[in-house]
């Protein structure tokens, strides 16, 4: 059989390798946890709306987050403006779940704090985008903006990882396979790793799922699935895959 021709049966046996992983992986995992609280640690709004005054934030007309209602079918939402209190892990100790969507630069404290949390067995799902695409009405000097580069290197640095971001991408919205299910995104980030055998790349590094200590981390390199306007059920989906990804059964 000449060369020309066996080039798509490779290809064919690839594609099919790569799905029978994910379907194993997928298969070994225990059931999502159910009932325990959440904790969100995020800039974005997902538990408000960018209203400039109370009032218009309590207004009947101002349609929650459909992210909200989400992680709430998930487990109680605990939201946290810290990671570490005056003795170290604070808020973290009562919590065994975590969602970090764009979070702010951590203090030493809080790096300290959160890796010990997932060593401990805490399960974190982290949404780190190196340049966010979502509008925003609040000036750019404004702290109630969502953080517009994640800046996470000490603690990702720790984990052996490194989030990087090509600046050669066009910008626009596109949809990118993680684990089998479709994500939209926007200018992503994508993760590399030191080849430690406890990471696991998925999408060419736009996600990673690692195994440290007794805890997980789920990492996905941008934060395009959760804006607001979800019309299609495509980053509801998604972001569902995610949730139950990162918050297994112990």
């Amino acid at each position: 059989m000449s060369n020309a021709k066996s080039l798509p049966l490779w290809g064919a046996l690839l594609i099919v390798s790569l799905a029978a992983t994910g379907i194993a992986w997928w298969a070994q995992r225990p059931a999502p946890r159910a009932g325990e609280p959440i904790g969100l640690f995020t800039t974005l709004p997902i538990l408000w709306s960018e209203n400039a005054d109370i009032s218009a934030e309590l207004s009947p007309d101002t349609q929650p987050h459909w992210a909200r209602a989400k992680l709430a079918a998930a487990g109680q939402i605990a939201p946290l403006d810290l990671l570490a209190g005056p003795k170290g892990a604070g808020p973290l100790d009562k919590l065994h779940r975590l969602l970090m969507a764009q979070p702010r630069v951590l203090s030493g404290a809080e790096n300290v704090a959160l890796d010990n949390w997932v060593r401990g067995g805490g399960q974190l799902l982290l949404i780190a985008d190196p340049a966010l695409t979502a509008h925003s009405d609040f000036a750019l000097a404004d702290p109630r903006r969502p953080q517009a580069v994640a800046l996470l290197s000490p603690i990702l640095s720790h984990w052996g990882l490194t989030l990087r971001f090509d600046d050669r991408q066009q910008m626009g919205e596109v949809s990118r396979e993680v684990m089998g299910v479709a994500v939209p995104v926007n200018l992503p980030g994508h993760f590399a790793t030191e080849g430690q055998a406890n990471c696991k790349l998925w999408g060419d590094g736009l996600a990673v799922t690692c195994t440290i200590g007794r805890g997980r981390v789920v990492a996905l390199a941008d934060a395009a699935l959760l804006e607001r306007d979800d019309p299609g059920g495509a980053r509801a989906k998604g972001f569902g895959w995610l949730l139950d990804a990162a918050f297994v059964a112990r």
